[in-house]
């Protein structure tokens, strides 16, 4: 990588390109890419059945539908039937507890059976006996969810997918990927990387969450702003109803204008009412040029200005793959990261200064191109107006593919390194973008002003701020010594208040789960929760399928 610290000549600039490049493949590699090189320490996921109380337990108020059978002997055996011994988990506590328990080990179920079917027909004959018995069913991928979306709240059973992994077909001129819904999202991207495409999503948990499981959340992730929403690359979806009813909609067309786009209602439903076993998606060609650049700026002003500018001068040399699937121009990923996110990340880690100086701010540009030689010089050209125009104090440009993944590496290791915090307040909400540092500023404040913040023994310890500017995604993360009931009371509902005050969604692209679906209103007005319900209630007359979330029990 090499530094952009002033608008020197950009001859200087050019010179220096090719000789840190060559110094990449020496033993003094760039200080940055040393410092986000070393992973961060014990990333194992430790399950401890002692330490995680069950959901009912930690958040009270929970009453199991009675209506919803217990499991017997007489049902679990009818379901290894279907399934086959291997395809069954029963009784051992041990063995439950990772699809009991979501990865933040926050949610916790009382599950004694897991089911993890191969076939979409194994998975319709487990519904239709399921839905017979009122046996109540949490469909579940890689269990990587961040709302307690893909655990049981009670002793529903677990419908793992994890089993159904296979690529159905591909179709090279189209760039149309057909797959099972518990394939893998990394191992999808990689087998597509063969044939010189990629997958239209990225996510930081791309190595464990299913491309199902991405769909039935309504995935956003580090692309969404160059590809869109799956709402839009989604073609086709496979989908089993409650009742066992499959419907395919596998379909491959670009266009298709006959009745309703029924695919639409199970992108985003959370498992609800229905349950993803087949995808249809369209991907797009991979770049031959990826461009990776790291601002360091004194403020979030400086960020939207970097932003605005980017857009006006990057979004041309995006390539031609953009403009024939999105059908006009795109923007470059844009990714910002206070220094709290940063500080948080060296706590966990042991990195080396990523500048020589720190910065209140980061900004994190990625370009894709075909022409490397022209996008290298427009990126440059970028960070020269930026550092002249006083807007970025500090830069750094990835030289290749090792550093982009390292420069990326450092975006994507802020949940991870949360996640070794005692406790962390996860939220994922979305704003104007010019509103997105003041939540922040205005949450710390509320905190400091309820006393729970600011002291050396205050239970909050950080508030870190992350996320996406272009689609005004902000990833506001509470860090705490402990959960703490006076702090959870400060922090809901007075920041689903402050988004709904400022226009905004109280869940950007986590979902709503267990963890936000009583606080829906502040999204949605009456008449449309009503309208899901509704819906709800047409295709899951028994209420059998990802029971006690996603809609409001009031």
């Amino acid at each position: 990588m090499h530094s952009v610290r002033s608008a020197t000549a950009r001859l200087r600039i050019a010179s220096r390109m090719s000789v840190v490049a060559a110094a990449t493949s020496a033993s003094a590699k760039p200080a940055l890419l040393r410092a986000i090189a070393q992973p961060l320490s014990n990333t194992a996921r430790l399950y401890a059945t002692k330490t995680v109380p069950y959901t009912v337990d930690k958040f009270p108020g929970y009453v199991r539908n009675e209506n919803f059978k217990k499991l017997e002997e007489e049902d679990v055996q009818y379901l290894k039937s279907i399934v086959g011994e291997s395809g069954v988990i029963y009784g051992n506590e041990e063995d439950l507890f990772p699809f009991n328990t979501d990865w933040m080990n926050k949610f916790r179920g009382k599950s004694q059976l897991v089911l993890k079917p191969k076939t979409t027909q194994q998975v319709s004959d487990i519904l239709k006996y399921c839905n017979e018995k009122k046996l109540a069913v949490v469909p579940q991928g890689g269990n990587t969810g961040l709302v307690g979306g893909s655990v049981p709240v009670f002793d529903e059973i677990v419908l793992n997918l994890q089993g159904m992994n296979r690529i159905r077909g591909f179709d090279s001129v189209s760039g149309i990927l057909t797959c099972d819904a518990g394939c893998v999202l990394e191992v999808l991207d990689n087998w597509l990387a063969e044939k010189g495409y990629m997958m239209p999503l990225d996510l930081g948990a791309k190595g464990s969450c299913h491309i199902g499981g991405n769909i039935a959340t309504n995935a956003g992730g580090l692309r969404l702003l160059r590809y869109g929403s799956l709402h839009g690359t989604v073609l086709g979806l496979e989908v089993v109803l409650p009742d066992g009813t499959i419907l395919d909609n596998m379909s491959t067309l670009r266009k298709d204008n006959t009745g309703y786009d029924l695919k639409q209602l199970f992108i985003g439903s959370e498992g609800t009412i229905g349950v993803i076993t087949g995808v249809s998606i369209l991907t797009p060609h991979r770049s031959k040029a990826v461009n990776v650049a790291l601002l360091g700026l004194n403020s979030f002003e400086d960020v939207q200005k970097a932003f605005k500018k980017s857009r006006v001068e990057l979004s041309e040399i995006l390539s031609e793959k953009i403009h024939v699937l999105m059908g006009s121009f795109a923007d470059p990923a844009f990714e910002f990261w206070d220094i709290n996110a940063l500080q948080m990340f060296k706590k966990h880690a042991t990195p080396k200064e990523v500048m020589q100086n720190e910065y209140p701010f980061y900004v994190l540009i990625e370009t894709s191109g075909s022409n490397k030689d022209h996008d290298d010089e427009k990126l440059t050209t970028y960070l020269e107006n930026m550092m002249t125009e006083g807007v970025a104090e500090d830069g750094v440009v990835a030289q290749d593919e090792s550093q982009i993944r390292s420069l990326w590496s450092l975006r994507e290791g802020f949940t991870e390194a949360l996640g070794k915090e005692p406790a962390v307040y996860k939220y994922d909400i979305s704003m104007p973008v010019p509103k997105i540092y003041e939540c922040v500023e205005d949450m710390r404040q509320h905190l400091r002003d309820g006393g729970v913040f600011g002291q050396e023994d205050s239970p909050v310890t950080d508030v870190v701020a992350y996320g996406h500017v272009g689609d005004g995604n902000l990833h506001l993360n509470i860090a705490a010594q402990r959960l703490d009931p006076k702090t959870s009371a400060l922090i809901e509902p007075y920041l689903f208040e402050w988004v709904s005050k400022h226009q905004g969604s109280i869940s950007a692209e986590h979902g709503l789960g267990v963890a936000k679906n009583e606080f829906l209103g502040y999204s949605k007005s009456p008449v449309m929760i009503q309208l899901m319900k509704t819906m709800k209630k047409m295709l899951d007359p028994n209420g059998i399928l990802n029971p006690y979330k996603y809609l409001p029990s009031s």
